[in-house]
């Protein structure tokens, strides 16, 4: 486990031309209600655990889990994201018709309401389900990109929600790339998790349809005393950012913010220490949702400027931390377990525990992102 004290908390990275103006929004309210008339969508649970139970092996004081394993029958938080962004192209248009309404629209017309439109995406998991679904739901089509590190039994998924799956290049990086010039090509709609100079729109929506995470997080915990911890693990910063971003509006500076990443793929802790977005090199992780060697600019500028430590942890003390969740009812992947795996790590080492400030007092919220 390697710590990074954040050098740029309170400035972030220089806004400079590689690096996007965009700002991570925190105005939760209006994923919110779209997602009031999504018939699956409903509050996910988030778990407490007192100093006699799971938190009495972490020598903490509380443990708060966020579970998003089941959210919206897809199996991770990424429902919220991309799935969001389709449903939002559809109610601006159906608002903009001169026909129907979001009251008065049939279930056909509904599925009929993007005909025609094509969504482009590569995906290391869970977002191209996103995007499947979403795009099945409203009538477009969805093209997913995977490379051949992807397991083929989460293609076969894919192509369940009526996805069109491509296979491109050895790693992330490369199926985007792929998927990138193919929507250039095509006149699809790239619809990318992640941003870069010149591609903010989508992205920004993306991690708006996020903020529900921390926005029931932050509801459910109202009438217990607030994290002082709290740990987040990130691919290309996504969640992370969006989470980080409500709650430090939502709590101040007074919780310390933790940002877990696979050692082999550090690309928000590396662009933090150049001071600038830069691209990570590593071999395969098994964390596989964040195995990302560039992180998202969007984000990157908001967890540069708000989180207090970036630490990057090997794959076997994620699942060490996967299998001992197990083993406590929670059965979850190495790619939802990185930000639990800081706290369970750091029993064994008190200088780590030291540094991030944990102790027989603390209380420490974490998200579990995905099922197993």
């Amino acid at each position: 486990m390697r710590i990074l004290r954040n050098p740029l908390r309170g400035q972030g990275i220089e806004q400079t031309a590689e690096m996007s103006l965009q700002q991570v929004s925190v105005d939760a309210a209006k994923a919110m209600d779209l997602l009031q008339h999504c018939p699956v969508a409903k509050q996910t649970p988030l778990h407490i655990f007192n100093n006699i139970s799971l938190a009495n092996d972490l020598r903490i004081s509380q443990l708060y889990i966020k579970d998003e394993r089941d959210r919206m029958g897809l199996g991770s938080f990424k429902a919220l994201g991309a799935a969001y962004v389709i449903a939002l192209a559809a109610a601006n248009k159906i608002d903009a018709s001169p026909i129907v309404s979001r009251e008065t629209i049939t279930p056909e017309q509904l599925s009929q309401t993007l005909e025609g439109q094509t969504y482009v995406c590569a995906s290391a998991g869970n977002h191209g389900l996103s995007v499947a679904a979403g795009a099945r739901v409203f009538g477009a089509k969805a093209v997913i990109y995977l490379s051949e590190t992807v397991p083929e039994s989460f293609a076969a998924r894919l192509r369940d929600y009526g996805a069109e799956v491509v296979r491109a290049g050895d790693n992330y990086e490369a199926s985007m790339s792929a998927a990138a010039a193919k929507a250039d090509e095509s006149d699809w709609i790239l619809l990318s998790d992640s941003s870069w100079p010149g591609y903010t729109e989508l992205p920004t929506q993306v991690m708006e349809g996020y903020l529900v995470v921390p926005a029931e997080t932050c509801q459910q915990l109202s009438n217990h005393e607030p994290p002082t911890h709290i740990f987040l693990q990130a691919g290309v910063g996504g969640i992370a950012a969006a989470a980080t971003a409500y709650f430090r509006q939502y709590w101040g500076d007074v919780p310390t913010i933790v940002i877990a990443e696979p050692e082999a793929a550090p690309a928000v802790m590396s662009s933090v220490e150049a001071g600038k977005p830069i691209v990570s090199e590593g071999p395969v992780s098994n964390m596989g949702r964040l195995d990302c060697k560039e992180p998202s600019h969007i984000a990157l500028g908001c967890l540069s400027r708000e989180a207090d430590f970036f630490v990057t942890l090997n794959d076997t003390e994620v699942q060490e931390t996967t299998d001992w969740l197990a083993v406590g009812g929670i059965a979850s992947t190495p790619s939802a377990t990185a930000g639990m795996s800081v706290v369970q790590q750091s029993i064994a080492n008190d200088s780590i525990r030291a540094e991030l400030g944990i102790s027989e007092e603390s209380r420490v919220l974490v998200l579990i992102t995905e099922q197993a």
